[in-house]
């Protein structure tokens, strides 16, 4: 009687292919791990919430910084550029007052340029469209004999929400706190 032929590896199963197996089973659950958790991420409203916080916090430093700087030579830009970050009330006293401040700025041939140091929202309604912000900057101030004097100051602002920009609509002086009446 002959013995049967026994091929090689069979009965066994092949390391390859195993392997191969395994590995797929594993990327798959992590892709589905991964999806699960990517979608958790982009339907959470507290990031979008972030996102409106940055953005507002980011138009509203600049606005700020834009209605702080001018420059008598390049006046009509810098004028456009605060007529272009603010918005309702203050843009409609910016607006009407233009001539008079013109004429003065030309007069005084000065030169200011604000840096911001830093800032922060301090309100956010993101449902309404508006927020407030608080911005620390330093004012550099050439007059036209050259001098030069620095102010750090602190603005409070308000934005609201414009055709999807925020955009300043309100803007003053913080109180400095710590001071007594004596």
């Amino acid at each position: 009687m002959r013995r049967p032929v026994r091929l090689p590896g069979a009965g066994r199963l092949r390391p390859l292919p195993a392997l191969a197996l395994a590995i797929t089973l594993v990327a798959g659950g992590f892709a589905a791990w991964s999806g699960q958790d990517w979608y958790r991420a982009a339907h959470d409203d507290r990031a979008a919430y972030a996102a409106q916080r940055d953005a507002a916090l980011s138009a509203g430093e600049q606005a700020v910084q834009n209605l702080n700087t001018l420059d008598h030579r390049e006046l009509k830009r810098g004028l456009d550029l605060w007529e272009s970050s603010t918005t309702g009330e203050l843009h409609e006293q910016l607006a009407s007052g233009r001539e008079a401040f013109t004429a003065q700025v030309k007069e005084a041939k000065t030169v200011s340029t604000a840096r911001v140091l830093s800032g922060a929202v301090t309100e956010l309604d993101d449902r309404a469209g508006r927020a407030r912000v608080l911005v620390a900057l330093r004012v550099t101030v050439e007059a036209a004999d050259g001098a030069r004097s620095d102010k750090d100051s602190r603005m409070l602002g308000e934005l609201t929400r414009t055709d999807g920009r925020w955009k300043l609509s309100a803007l003053g002086q913080a109180p400095v706190g710590g001071t007594s009446t004596g």
